[in-house]
């Protein structure tokens, strides 16, 4: 567990404090905002609007496969090579990768110093999913990507989410991919086609001036400089070949783009995919279809690939599963989705069966997520004394209900014995199962299962601690080593992050 970051602080499994629940000085990122900084709220009727293609793909079909043929298509005009892969030579190297960075406010910003400190010499950073909230417009690029990474020194590659395409990727392509087409969505079909042609969003007008001046100052060093090949690309290297898809809105890889990934994922070589969906989240498979038939992790787990590895976004915290595959290997599927966006909760999260409980990690722990998510229902109800929990009574509240070991232990007996009557309420209508079993309940306050558009003004906070994480991923010719790191936005915890879960994999 994370040997080298002593001397460095305690993390949330040894300690409240390691968890920032006590902050011992304030973070530095505040230094780092824009002059006026927009609480971002999904409770803003614009901002909803702007979200409206989730709901309209979801109802009448996701045009993101045909738009994306045609924006591939452009690309491949350009002279963009049909590998799409960026080849780097060096077979030792490290990068770090981040998930659902872009809405612009503190808790993004909270991410920066720590993320700049633990990811010091590394090559590349990469961002799985929803670059820009709420609908990836490329006039946001600059306060949601440029100026928080000013200071990441070597070059940034992403692949997108579904926010990210509710601009028809159109900003995603210009900052990352230098391609502005505006691709458009084909025209629906069927007695209801006039519904989305008419309340489509359609993609906005790219400054092309503001974004090269938005480059040129916050990242316009040589160094910091990358074309990625398209929307889904391979990095590839003596070591290990690092592969990003394209999941659209509804996580659907269009038939081509599957073609080339079970092309770009043969040989001997090992294999870590990148997508903006993970495959296993939430103790539940998801293993992502591919057009025309055959899943995404059909082709990760297939012997001839060697997939060591699949990390996916979208969901704001941090998972790891380590699934046997039938050939006795064991892949990690990892869940990095806390870059700056608001805390998905992690309490609701039953005792898994895809993997053994104590196999399993997650941050932040079960505990910390129902004590923080207690703490924002009693405000937002105005009942504090009726819902907030302190961490030790959240942590009892969980071990009871899940019947499971808990991630932080505590030298009283109060999370070994039976939690208040309280506590064991306040637990099952904020959604923690009981004994690790999914039944429904009469009276369970929404918390992770309903859309993001209706939970997210409940979830999303300005304080420590702010519970985001990140990854820093070191490659030699024998191992793959990742680590994955807490932003808690305390003072205390910028200069040496708390390393929260670190896993070895063997590459020979």
């Amino acid at each position: 567990m994370c040997a080298e970051v002593s001397p460095g602080p305690d993390n949330s499994r040894t300690s409240e404090a390691g968890a920032g629940w006590v902050c011992g000085s304030p973070g530095t990122f505040n230094d780092l905002l824009p002059p006026r900084v927009l609480d971002f709220s999904w409770r803003r009727p614009a901002v909803l609007w702007r979200s409206r293609n989730d709901v309209l793909a979801r109802l009448f079909g996701d045009p993101s496969n045909a738009i994306r043929r045609r924006c591939v298509a452009a690309l491949r005009e350009r002279g963009t090579p049909a590998a799409f892969t960026v080849h780097r030579s060096a077979p030792e190297f490290s990068f770090v990768l981040l998930g659902d960075t872009g809405e612009g406010d503190r808790s993004q910003y909270a991410v920066v110093p720590p993320l700049l400190h633990a990811a010091a010499g590394t090559d590349f950073m990469i961002i799985a999913s929803d670059v820009v909230y709420p609908a990836g417009d490329g006039g946001q690029y600059l306060e949601k990507f440029f100026r928080p990474y000013k200071d990441y020194p070597a070059p940034i590659y992403a692949v997108p989410g579904n926010h990210d395409w509710y601009d028809g990727l159109r900003g995603f392509l210009h900052v990352f991919c230098a391609l502005d087409a505006n691709c458009s969505p084909p025209p629906w079909r069927g007695a209801l086609a006039f519904v989305p042609r008419l309340l489509w969003r359609h993609p906005g007008p790219i400054d092309r001036a503001a974004l090269a001046e938005a480059r040129r100052t916050y990242r316009g060093a040589p160094g910091q400089q990358a074309v990625q090949p398209g929307p889904y690309w391979a990095i590839d290297t003596p070591s290990l070949r690092i592969i990003g898809i394209d999941t659209g809105i509804t996580g659907v890889v269009d038939r081509d783009q599957g073609r080339w990934l079970r092309e770009v994922s043969g040989g001997p070589k090992p294999k870590l995919l990148v997508t903006g969906k993970p495959l296993y989240v939430d103790d539940d498979h998801r293993p992502g279809p591919v057009e025309g038939g055959g899943t995404v992790d059909e082709i990760v787990r297939d012997p001839a690939h060697h997939y060591v590895a699949a990390i996916g976004g979208d969901i704001h915290n941090y998972q790891r599963y380590p699934v046997r595959a039938g050939d006795g290997r064991t892949i990690q599927y990892i869940v990095s989705g806390g870059g700056g966006a608001f805390m998905h909760a992690t309490h609701t999260i039953p005792r898994t069966s895809v993997v053994k409980e104590g196999e399993f990690r997650c941050y932040p722990l079960r505990g910390d997520s129902l004590s923080r998510y207690s703490k924002l229902y009693g405000r937002w109800l105005r009942l504090p004394r009726l819902f907030e929990l302190t961490p030790e009574e959240a942590t009892a509240a969980v071990r009871y209900r899940l019947g499971i070991r808990p991630g932080r232990g505590y030298r009283s007996a109060a999370t070994e014995v039976r939690p208040s009557r309280r506590a064991r309420f306040v637990a099952s209508v904020l959604g923690v199962p009981r004994d690790g079993r999914r039944r429904p309940r009469l009276l369970r306050l929404p918390v992770h299962r309903l859309p993001q558009r209706f939970r997210s003004e409940m979830a999303d906070w300005d304080r420590p601690p702010f519970f985001k994480s990140f990854l820093r991923l070191d490659v030699t010719e024998s191992q793959l080593r990742i680590r994955c790191y807490a932003a808690t936005g305390c003072g205390d915890h910028e200069t040496a992050p708390p390393c929260e879960d670190e896993v070895t994999i063997p590459l020979r």
